[in-house]
């Protein structure tokens, strides 16, 4: 996950990450990335039951009933023993997780062990005595999944009616001062839409929005062919990038992040290159704290049946199941073949990012995406999209343009 407005725009500083000694029980939310411990942030799919049918749902939810899901009562297990290994935040997804009849119990026993309790949700399901209670549960912040505007949303989600139902949800959680924000996987079904979601941004007040590259996982895996191209993609970063600092000079307090492709760590590092070389040394340092992609190393995942994979796109890779061991336990031990590959420090990954010169602040990029693609854990991830001379550290990059950001 990569701060976009933050860097880009100066609102954090490695002052601000040193100030809580990088520890990630000390550190607010919005500096978690820059933890030196890297405990990692936990992704419960808590049910797989979802009423929409988003093409790109890693999970392959759908409006049923999935035997197997983890009760009430090893819920709460698995949140002690989460607790009790210091986890910073737990996200609490699906599916749907306001599907889970006990959900915002689940939640508030989170709040109570003193761990933050995040909803990915896709907003359907948020009435007002919905939105309520999730304000009274205390979740730290509430990430509403949209592709687009009405038309293409609707479509991608394959439900009529999906997109004003899911602004009603934003709508209803910014009113009561919910931290909100907009989760949006770009890919070729909807990249025409990037104008309008940051317009959305802008007209509707939304303070966050996450743009996610997509992930070859679930459904989603199913959706490589319409993947962007290396240009289409950097094309597209780029007017995240314009865009995020063009809220930032007109004094719009939005906070912009990409997330799952750590390509973005480096195209940061040389945009900012070419225009303040200074700030873009400071921006290479707390990107070096960030460490690029950090799958089994600071962001997990528990599936609906108990399962722990390395992230939340690693379903096909069970690590250990949370009935028979502690995550814990399971999170700890490199026994596995995928989990010692995820904990190499550095990864001996092949292709182009065994001679890139920014392998630090990228790490191999997503290797759930790479095995996807090329049926090996090592190979390079497709998604990278600097040239080769940029990433090649025998070759100089040229001389920074000495000039100002305005």
């Amino acid at each position: 996950m990569l701060s976009v407005t933050r860097l880009l725009c100066g609102t954090a500083t490695p002052g601000d990450a040193l100030r809580y000694g990088r520890e990630s029980g000390k550190l607010p939310a919005h500096l978690l990335h820059f933890s030196e411990d890297k405990k990692p942030v936990v992704v419960w799919n808590c049910t797989r039951r979802c009423d929409l049918k988003c093409v790109h749902c890693y999970a392959d939810a759908a409006d049923k009933d999935f035997p197997g899901e983890l009760t009430h009562a090893e819920g709460r297990a698995l949140l002690e023993d989460l607790a009790g290994y210091q986890i910073p935040v737990v996200l609490f997804s699906g599916g749907e997780p306001l599907l889970r009849p006990d959900i915002f119990e689940l939640a508030g026993y989170c709040r109570d062990l003193g761990m933050r309790a995040v909803l990915s949700t896709n907003g359907t399901q948020i009435t007002d005595e919905v939105a309520d209670r999730i304000l009274a549960t205390g979740f730290s912040y509430v990430g509403i999944s949209i592709d687009g505007l009405e038309a293409v949303h609707d479509k991608v989600r394959g439900v009529k009616g999906s997109f004003q139902r899911t602004m009603s949800a934003i709508r209803r959680c910014r009113d009561r001062g919910i931290r909100v924000g907009l989760r949006y996987t770009v890919h070729k079904l909807n990249l025409d839409e990037l104008p309008g979601v940051f317009d959305l941004l802008e007209t509707e007040n939304i303070p966050r929005c996450c743009f996610y590259h997509l992930a070859y996982a679930g459904r989603g895996d199913k959706l490589q062919r319409f993947d962007l191209t290396p240009e289409e993609t950097r094309k597209a970063v780029e007017y995240v990038f314009e865009r995020s600092w063009d809220f930032h000079r007109r004094g719009i307090e939005r906070d912009i992040l990409t997330v799952d492709n750590h390509t973005d760590n480096a195209f940061l590092y040389l945009y900012l290159r070419d225009r303040d070389p200074e700030y873009a040394e400071q921006v290479m340092q707390m990107l070096r704290w960030n460490g690029g992609n950090q799958s089994g190393i600071a962001i997990g995942c528990v599936d609906n049946l108990g399962n722990v994979h390395p992230d939340q796109f690693s379903w096909h890779v069970p690590l250990g199941n949370v009935r028979e061991r502690p995550f814990s336990q399971i999170w700890e031990d490199t026994t596995h073949p995928v989990m010692a590959i995820m904990k190499e420090k550095p990864r001996q990954i092949g292709g182009r990012c065994g001679n890139c010169r920014f392998f630090d602040i990228c790490n191999g990029n997503l290797r759930v995406r790479a095995h996807s693609y090329w049926g090996d854990w090592r190979a390079e991830d497709p998604a990278c999209y600097l040239t080769l001379d940029e990433i090649n550290p025998a070759v100089p990059l040229p001389a920074p343009a000495l000039e100002a950001r305005t």
